[in-house]
C-alpha cells in the first residue's frame, strides 16, 4: 500500500544552550501577533466604538484567556482523573495539553470583562476576535502536524501518511484538514462577512459566524481524526471534540439569528 512518509521536522525550532523554542510556541506567538494586527485593521472599520487602542490593550487579556482557559479546559475535559491524582501537574504547561474549547471560554470571559471595564460593546469586540481567531487556528494546526500529534484515522487514500508512534498503517493528515477548514476556509468566510456584507455593523454577527463555522469545521474534521486513546468514542460514536462543539454551534447560530431579528 502506498503511503507518504511523515517529514522529519524537528519540533524544536531554535535551541540555545538549555533554552529550546518549539514550533508549537512560535505558532501561538505568530497567531496572536498577526491576529492582533488584523484586529487593529478591523477596528478602524468598526462602527461600534471599539478602537485600535482598545485592541492593543486587549491583546494581553486575550493571551491570558487563551493560555489559562486552554489549559484548564484540557484538564477538565480530557484528563480530569489524572489531574485529580496529581493536581500540581496541571500547571506543567511545558508538558503540553491545550483545549481549543477551553481557550474559547477563556477569551470570551476576558472579552466580556474587558469590554465592561472599558464601556464598549462586548459583542462588537467579539466580532473582531472571531474574525481574527482562524489565523491562530491555522498556525496551531500546522504546529500539531509538525509535532506529529492529533493524527487521523487509518486510510487507504493515496495521501495517507505514516506518523511516528502511530503504527505502520497510513493515516489521514487530519491536522492539515483542520488547518484548511478551521483556518483558511473559516478566515475567508469571516472576511467575506466583514468586507463584503458589512457584518461589523450588526454586533454579534461575525462572532456568531465564527462560532458556528468553527463548530461545523471541527465536527467534520473529527470524522477523520483519531479519537484520544484514553477517551475513544463517546455518546453515539461521537468524539469529545464533536460533543464540545455542539454548544458552540448553538451559541453561534443564536448570535446570527439574534442579529437578523434585530
Amino acid at each position: 500500500m502506498y503511503a507518504i512518509t511523515f517529514p522529519a521536522i524537528d519540533p524544536v525550532a531554535v535551541e540555545i544552550g538549555p533554552l529550546a523554542i518549539r514550533w508549537y510556541a512560535l505558532a501561538y506567538v505568530a497567531g496572536i501577533l498577526i491576529g492582533w494586527r488584523y484586529m487593529v485593521v478591523l477596528a478602524r472599520r468598526s462602527p461600534a466604538g471599539v478602537g485600535p487602542g482598545d485592541v492593543d490593550d486587549f491583546v494581553l487579556w486575550a493571551t491570558l484567556g487563551i493560555v489559562l482557559g486552554g489549559r484548564l479546559g484540557y484538564v477538565l475535559f480530557y484528563r480530569p482523573g489524572d489531574y485529580l491524582a496529581d493536581p500540581l501537574s496541571a500547571f506543567a504547561l511545558w508538558q503540553g495539553g491545550m483545549s481549543f474549547h477551553g481557550g474559547l471560554c477563556g477569551v470570551v470571559l476576558a472579552a466580556v470583562v474587558f469590554a465592561w471595564r472599558r464601556g464598549i460593546p462586548w459583542l462588537a469586540l467579539g466580532d473582531l476576535v472571531g474574525a481574527a481567531a482562524p489565523i491562530g487556528l491555522f498556525f496551531g494546526r500546522l504546529a500539531n502536524f509538525v509535532n506529529g500529534e492529533l493524527y487521523g484515522r487509518p486510510t487507504t487514500a493515496p495521501w495517507g501518511m505514516v506518523f511516528p508512534g502511530a503504527g505502520a498503517a497510513p493515516r489521514h493528515p487530519s491536522q492539515l484538514y483542520e488547518a484548511a477548514l478551521e483556518g483558511l476556509a473559516l478566515f475567508a468566510v469571516c472576511a467575506a462577512f466583514v468586507f463584503l456584507l458589512r457584518g461589523l455593523e450588526r454586533a454579534g454577527l461575525v462572532g456568531g459566524v465564527f462560532l458556528a463555522g468553527y463548530a461545523v469545521a471541527r465536527m467534520a474534521a473529527e470524522l477523520f481524526r483519531q479519537p484520544d486513546a484514553h477517551l475513544g468514542f463517546l455518546i453515539g460514536g461521537a468524539t469529545m471534540g464533536q460533543l464540545l462543539s455542539l454548544p458552540v454551534l448553538v451559541c453561534g447560530l443564536w448570535l446570527v439569528l439574534r442579529t437578523r431579528s434585530r
